[in-house]
């Protein structure tokens, strides 16, 4: 191609995109297109501006080369994973009070820039985004793996074994039996919904309704108080004590044997890491659903050696109302619940296993609610709990037929 030519279709790309033919962007762009845009023409995603043009995909031209035909999904860069709105607003009033810069530092590696970071590819080999492309951002702490039945592992480097995935060694636990039957994340969360803003377009009982033979269904305080997953989720990944740490010039560096962060200014480790129920709170709707701290934030900054300031700082103990998607069909013993005061955050003094104060942290306990909150709801009020751990005959006739009913699946078992 002659230079003329070359400046002919460089001013048609500036000046005028939209009339551009695929037999003059072939002149260059040696491109086989592949999947469902296989027959779509150059100008029908590339269009507009000279940086839509160069961008159709990308968030910050609004995807204008997707939402012409995909319309509606504009919406998408508005949702909590483009914006991430909700963990900017936590790090500006905790660590970023101590450094600026912390999310760009550390919280900045998933977020939607793009149609592209889920479609895959360069936009020329359009795919559907499968397992491992929502699994890519929705890992470690993150509800996500945990579907599959992965659990993130301890921060430090002796504990970095097992399964890996994006980069990340997970324990191997009990996965979702929505899992295990071969249901995609897009079964309960379609883009239309995400686009929408919601979490899910679909919740436990547009798929399933309560057996009333079950007798924990058989208890109407369970079906209109609960939900679903506060007593289907077998397990929950929960954090206690998140600490960042900064060295600056600091030879302390060599004692912290920890996973290695995209930042090498900090590290990060965690006092305690469990894998079971997790405790009960109260969401956004009011209902009982499980909770977990997230986070409850300690922050050092360390100068050549010394601290700069208080060491070990609390910055926040907050709590969220989550959905643990480890769903399975089995539930807790009633015993679970009622009358554990621990799995409230109402944890008696002389059953207290930490003893955090005698390590230099502030809060008494992670299961005592004093100087903690749940940011998405609340705790359950003490006075309710005392009530729903009163042994009524209620209680008992309830407690006694789970027990006959275990006793008689053991039985039936036994003599298979």
């Amino acid at each position: 191609m002659s230079w003329i030519t070359a400046l002919s279709v460089l001013c048609l790309l500036l000046l005028s995109p939209v009339w551009v033919t695929a037999e003059i962007c072939g002149d260059c762009h040696q491109t086989a297109l592949a999947g469902a845009h296989a027959e779509l023409a150059c100008q029908a995603c590339h269009s507009g501006s000279a940086r839509q043009f160069a961008g159709p995909s990308a968030s910050q031209n609004r995807a204008s080369g997707c939402v012409d035909c995909h319309q509606n999904y504009a919406g998408l860069f508005d949702q909590a994973m483009t914006s991430r709105a909700a963990e900017h607003n936590f790090v500006d009033r905790t660590y970023g009070e101590a450094d600026p810069h912390f999310f760009q530092k550390n919280c900045n590696s998933c977020h939607v820039k793009d149609c592209l970071d889920c479609h895959g590819g360069d936009g020329h080999r359009i795919a559907r985004p499968d397992q491992a492309a929502c699994a890519s951002c929705h890992k470690g702490y993150y509800v996500g793996m945990d579907y599959y039945g992965k659990a993130p592992r301890e921060d430090s480097l002796r504990y970095q074994r097992g399964e890996t995935f994006a980069g990340e060694t997970f324990l191997k636990l009990q996965p979702d039996l929505h899992a295990e039957l071969g249901m995609s994340c897009g079964d309960c969360h379609s883009m239309q919904s995400l686009a929408r803003g919601e979490q899910a377009a679909k919740g436990c009982r547009d798929c399933h309704q309560p057996d009333l033979g079950v007798i924990e269904h058989s208890i109407a305080a369970h079906l209109d108080k609960l939900e679903c997953y506060a007593c289907h989720s077998a397990w929950a990944p929960q954090e206690y004590g998140t600490f960042f740490i900064r060295l600056v010039d600091s030879p302390a560096r060599e004692y912290f044997r920890v996973r290695p962060l995209a930042d090498p200014e900090y590290v990060k480790s965690a006092y305690l890491k469990k894998q079971d129920a997790p405790p009960l709170g109260l969401n956004a709707r009011g209902l009982v659903s499980p909770i977990r701290p997230q986070f409850i934030s300690y922050f050092s900054d360390i100068r050549e050696g010394d601290p700069l300031g208080e060491e070990n700082r609390l910055l926040a103990a907050e709590w969220k109302a989550f959905f643990p998607h480890t769903v399975r069909s089995g539930t807790a013993m009633c015993d679970g619940c009622h009358g554990n005061a621990r799995r409230f955050l109402l944890e008696p003094e002389q059953d207290r296993i930490y003893q955090l104060q005698q390590d230099g942290m502030s809060l008494s306990s992670f299961w005592d609610r004093s100087g903690q909150r749940v940011v998405n709801g609340a705790f359950l009020p003490p006075a309710r709990f005392e009530r729903m751990s009163l042994k009524t005959v209620e209680f008992t006739r309830a407690y006694v037929e789970k027990w006959k009913t275990l006793v008689e699946n053991v039985e039936s078992s036994s003599r298979d």
